[in-house]
């Protein structure tokens, strides 16, 4: 067992309580005895490998928590966690540069689970251009590199809304899987200073888009540039990156942004 991780025990309890799941409930879920699960959360009996499993999937957890539970009992993890380039994952990385691809002239990024950069098209390394070195150097961070000062920052058109989305969404991130790098990269975004000619975040108003969606607008040179964004993630992956794995791609939420995107690619 990994002397740095708590035993199986309590993070049952963590997450059954994160389920907001009772010991019974979760006990008929997963076909064993209320008793033997509260021995198992307590200390005094050892599950098998199938009953943490089972308990896994009651919980509904994803590979990277299944994995963290097994080693906690003392078993050997589930799910592979490769990186990106591993040549495992070499048709899964094939079928992301295709979506990518497919998708100019309009920006597609494939993302880790801490938003970090693994692939992007043409169009997404158009607009990221003329930020800060240090920012665009591996790892990059699209949310940081989005808000950030000396990125995207002052040349995004609706700041204060943007950031209110981006908060919230890694904050949701957070409450479902509870990681401490994504906890700091909300304190990190929360103190970036607001730039000075950025609009106030007014909800509802003449926005087309207001209830609907939350638009990623750029400012350019040639105009401004409205998008909205789908996410897409493997339904059915087994391994623990992949299943992490997000595809943000980027639609024109007008006519004059696709547009504009034909004339900035040149198509």
């Amino acid at each position: 067992m990994n002397k740095n991780l708590p035993g199986i025990g309590p993070l049952l309890q963590v997450w059954r309580r994160r389920r907001r799941m009772s010991q019974l409930k979760l006990a008929m879920e997963v076909d064993v005895s209320q008793r033997h699960l509260s021995f198992v959360e307590s200390g005094r009996a050892s599950p098998s490998r199938d009953l943490v499993l089972r308990l896994c999937r009651g919980l509904e957890l994803p590979p990277r928590e299944r994995n963290t539970l097994l080693v906690a009992a003392g078993y050997a993890p589930a799910a592979n966690e490769r990186s990106f380039d591993d040549p495992g994952l070499a048709s899964a990385r094939v079928a992301v540069e295709r979506i990518l691809a497919a998708h100019d002239p309009h920006p597609a990024l494939a993302v880790d689970r801490h938003w970090n950069l693994l692939s992007g098209n043409r169009a997404a390394s158009l607009l990221m251009a003329g930020v800060a070195p240090a920012l665009v150097a591996a790892p990059v961070n699209v949310l940081r590199l989005s808000l950030h000062p000396e990125g995207l920052g002052p040349r995004v058109g609706n700041y204060r809304q943007w950031r209110d989305h981006v908060v919230q969404r890694l904050e949701r991130q957070h409450t479902q899987a509870p990681d401490a790098a994504l906890a700091d990269l909300v304190d990190e975004i929360r103190a970036y200073p607001v730039p000075a000619e950025a609009r106030p975040h007014l909800r509802g108003g003449s926005d087309p888009l207001a209830g609907l969606a939350v638009p990623f607008e750029l400012l350019t040179p040639l105009g401004t540039l409205r998008f909205l964004s789908t996410t897409t993630v493997f339904g059915t992956a087994v391994d623990v990156l992949l299943s992490e794995l997000v595809i943000e791609a980027f639609y024109p939420a007008d006519a004059e942004t696709a547009e504009l995107m034909r004339r900035l690619s040149g198509s």
